[in-house]
């Protein structure tokens, strides 16, 4: 194959370009799903507390699967889980297509639909952070990490309109059958992986990337970067989280963020475009489109950009003048400006996401990837509930406003606190790193 740019080089490796195809078509897919399910639930009279029970029938068994997921994944290959659960959220979904073909919307029937998918997504998401360090070498993780994220963001930004159409063309049973055909598409090229077991070795040794048809050679495992820990079979991973304060960091950065995050996009924005700015409905679109196309051109960057020296020094820099920007936004006269300030939170909250993902791949020891990343998806997942609820209290007595700057703070002092720990300040930094790819044995 032709030598590729940096951003595109990851594609040269078979395994990630399927990952990749797999992933888009599935994304795709999910964004029909997402227009069909309220469509389908309201308009056939099921009404809002019917939708509000089949989408916590949904987040439960996600939120209490993540961690089964991680342990899965590091139990069997992580492409192995999530094909078995694509199989299962394929199944499930092409039965509500059935299901909404049939008739309207009943909960005997969607409730448990919904608990399926759940069930499926929650078991998916952890392998499919964990599945990327194994498919790629180390010089291509944040490019790669980059590309899936960003055709997440795009299909985010092109599924909804399409999937729209869809439903108004063919009804939400068509959707809901897209998006099985999407499950179908996803776990053949989930079947098709293999990781770069007896083929493709990587080991990265005072970083210059070594790749070979030859096993990784004994010791390897042993050149890792003094900020790499070292987890052995008797540590649970309670234990290792105990023993590791740059991951408490992580942790605390994460439910803080997303403990603003929540509230701010599905409470407080809409509040402010409806109330203070005006902007109705399609304002709101508007809004939610910059900070969508902002994520998008943030993920580009990080693919272009080498690799941080220094990620969580530079991320945290970042994440510091995100909250600047969400803090300022209800004050900046209107939606135009407020748009342009949600546009650079997005590029930062992206590009940085990218950033800290590819360092914490790097840093964890890969026979504990899926519990731990199991682990960060609930510390992010978990507190939405909570910050949902949070942002309505305060949108209900203080005004829409008044939640920005609370976010913004919430951010702005987890990051300032874990930038007086050395361990946070040094997380990820490395020069020696034996990828994931080398710690599943040959077949």
């Amino acid at each position: 194959m032709s030598k590729m740019p940096g951003s595109l080089g990851p594609l040269r490796h078979r395994g990630f370009r399927l990952l990749v195809a797999g992933q888009l078509a599935s994304n795709m897919g999910d964004a029909f799903y997402a227009v069909a399910l309220p469509w389908y639930v309201l308009a056939d009279h099921g009404g809002v507390l019917l939708l509000a029970t089949v989408l916590a029938a949904y987040g439960v068994p996600r939120t209490g699967l993540l961690v089964v997921g991680g342990y899965a994944s590091d139990r069997w290959r992580p492409w192995v889980v999530m094909m078995v659960a694509d199989s299962v959220r394929a199944v499930a979904v092409a039965g509500l297509a059935v299901v909404a073909f049939s008739g309207p919307a009943n909960s005997d029937l969607l409730v448990p639909i919904a608990v399926l998918l759940g069930a499926g997504e929650g078991l998916f998401l952890p392998g499919s952070f964990a599945i990327v360090p194994t498919l790629l070498p180390s010089e291509h993780l944040q490019a790669g990490n980059a590309l899936t994220s960003g055709g997440t963001e795009l299909a985010t930004l092109i599924g909804p309109a399409v999937g729209g159409a869809v439903v108004a063309l063919l009804g939400p049973a068509a959707a809901f059958g897209v998006d099985a055909i999407s499950f179908v598409a996803s776990a053949a090229t989930l079947a098709g992986i293999r990781s770069h077991q007896g083929t493709e070795r990587a080991v990265i040794v005072e970083g210059i990337g070594a790749t070979s048809g030859v096993p990784a050679p004994e010791g390897a495992a042993a050149a890792t970067s003094e900020h790499r820990p070292q987890a052995t079979a008797q540590l649970t991973l309670g234990q290792f989280v105990a023993s590791e304060r740059a991951l408490q960091v992580f942790l605390v950065v994460l439910v803080a963020a997303n403990l603003g995050s929540g509230g701010m996009i599905q409470v407080a924005l809409p509040a402010l475009a409806h109330g203070p700015f005006h902007a109705g409905a399609g304002g709101y679109g508007a809004l939610l489109a910059a900070v969508g196309g902002g994520a998008l051109l943030g993920t580009v960057i990080a693919a272009q950009a080498r690799t941080v020296r220094q990620p969580a020094l530079i991320a945290s820099m970042g994440f510091l003048i995100e909250a600047g920007c969400l803090a300022a936004i209800p004050y900046l006269g209107g939606a135009v400006l407020a748009g342009v300030a949600l546009g650079a939170f997005g590029a930062l909250n992206g590009f940085g996401t990218i950033i800290m993902l590819t360092a914490f791949q790097r840093w964890a020891p890969p026979q504990m990837i899926g519990r731990l990343m199991a682990l960060l998806m609930f510390a992010a997942l978990g507190v939405f509930p909570v910050s949902v609820i949070l942002g309505g209290f305060v949108v209900r007595w203080l005004g829409p406003g008044a939640f920005f700057p609370l976010a913004a703070t919430l951010l702005a002092v987890a990051i300032l606190l874990g930038l007086t720990q050395g361990s946070w300040r040094s997380f990820g930094v490395a020069h020696d790193v034996v990828t994931a790819a080398s710690w599943y044995p040959n077949e």
